[in-house]
């Protein structure tokens, strides 16, 4: 008799011969933290599926995107996954490679094995046969139910900047940095001014470097902790007795009172409050852990520049109100953004940005199957409610689905030769 190994190899032998695979249950696309909760809720409630991923790991932007002083922004508590928190010894906010073995655990307790290096080329309903049809490069997967898990962090977001390909030095965006070793004694220049932008240059510093962060816009900074306690915890409990814009109010009067008045150091607050303009924009507050001292002290040097960076030279870059300064290296400071456009075909459900045209709490479900998880704007508290509520939900179709067709449930696969 063969073993399992033997089994599951002449599996992917016919799957390559087939070229075409039926899915029992639903097709999950991203293995991620969304990708991962959804599968350990599925579990949970009976139900097979599939994972793909493009990449060869698990979670690929905390593993390959992130720079290495990352730390969690929020409590432990906010950010676990369904089903299995994280280790007890673990510090209120978990580091980079703390939370990557939380993924590597959560993943090994659900038995959740993703199909690695399988890119989505395209993702499509087919009306006639009422079936989803997902194609990665090397098979076709067909399943009654599509999770789009791939989040609103998927690529990074790299604007274009006139003159950037003639700099001298070295451009890099925040999904490359890894240290701010790398830019000892260099002038840099941060492009972007949110949690990312405010982190580097606080690593910038620490290596004696000397950023110059470029503020565009207005931001909200507010302290991770008050009065000892997570900022966002404190939110999250004032919400459920007071009004978004009391809270905002009581935010802001200690963020004023805790940090100073940002707007002395070229930090302008926006008129809406966090909370509200997080809820409206998904644009997050600054929480700052440290790098506010730095600006302070002059070691961050802060451009308030509404208008932006008109040219990057090549020694350095003019700004729209006429500044120009010499740098050394550039760092891109400027976010993710969603894949979803590139490659889910002839829906609606998505804007042109990638993002659910239903807001937050209902936009985790749309018709036909198609279910959304990671896109809510609220991090991985978002992630894990989404979750919960599309394993439910498929759940209770595939028992009723079962009963009445006595589905077989020894494999969530049936491989399909092409015509």
């Amino acid at each position: 008799m063969g073993s399992f190994n033997d089994e599951e190899n002449r599996q992917f032998t016919y799957e390559e011969e087939a070229k075409c695979v039926w899915v029992h249950g639903p097709i999950i696309v991203g293995a991620g933290p969304s990708g991962l909760a959804t599968s350990a809720c599925l579990t949970h409630q009976g139900v097979p599926y599939v994972i793909l991923e493009k990449t060869d790991c698990l979670a690929s932007l905390w593993q390959r995107r992130t720079y290495d002083r990352l730390k969690l922004h929020l409590p432990k508590q906010f950010c676990e996954l369904p089903l299995l928190g994280f280790p007890h010894d673990f510090p209120k906010y978990p580091t980079k490679n703390q939370f990557i073995s939380y993924m590597e655990s959560y993943a090994s307790h659900f038995q959740i094995l993703p199909r690695f290096k399988q890119s989505v080329q395209t993702a499509e309903f087919d009306h006639r046969l009422g079936f989803w049809r997902v194609k990665t490069q090397d098979c076709e997967y067909i399943s009654r139910w599509l999770v789009v898990a791939t989040g609103e962090n998927a690529e990074p977001s790299i604007p274009e900047v006139s003159g950037i390909d003639k700099f001298k030095g070295p451009v890099v965006h925040t999904s490359l940095y890894k240290s701010g070793s790398e830019f000892k004694n260099h002038r840099v220049l941060v492009i972007g001014c949110g949690n990312s932008g405010m982190e580097v240059s606080l690593d910038l510093c620490r290596h004696n470097a000397i950023p110059h962060l470029v503020v565009r816009n207005t931001v909200h900074v507010l302290p991770r902790e008050m009065f000892g306690f997570s900022t966002f915890g404190i939110a999250m409990s004032l919400l459920k007795w007071f009004s978004v814009r009391l809270v905002d109010k009581f935010l802001l009067l200690v963020a004023n009172f805790t940090l100073g008045k940002t707007e002395r150091i070229g930090l302008r607050r926006p008129k809406t409050g966090p909370i509200e303009l997080k809820n409206f924009t998904g644009k997050t507050p600054v929480l700052d852990v440290g790098a506010l001292s730095q600006i302070k002290s002059g070691k961050i040097k802060v451009f308030q520049v509404m208008e932006g960076v008109k040219e990057i030279t090549r020694s350095g870059a003019k700004f729209m109100d006429g500044q120009e300064k010499e740098f050394d290296s550039i760092i891109l400071a400027t976010g993710y953004k969603s894949n979803v456009p590139t490659w889910l075909k002839g829906s609606e459900v998505f804007t042109k940005d990638g993002m659910p045209k239903t807001p937050f709490p209902n936009g985790w479900k749309a018709d036909k199957g198609l279910y959304t998880v990671g896109f809510t704007r609220r991090g991985l508290l978002g992630t894990a409610s989404d979750a919960v509520k599309i394993a439910g939900d498929i759940g209770e179709q595939w028992r009723t689905m079962k009963d009445c067709n006595n589905i077989s449930c020894n494999s969530h696969v049936i491989l399909l030769k092409e015509a």
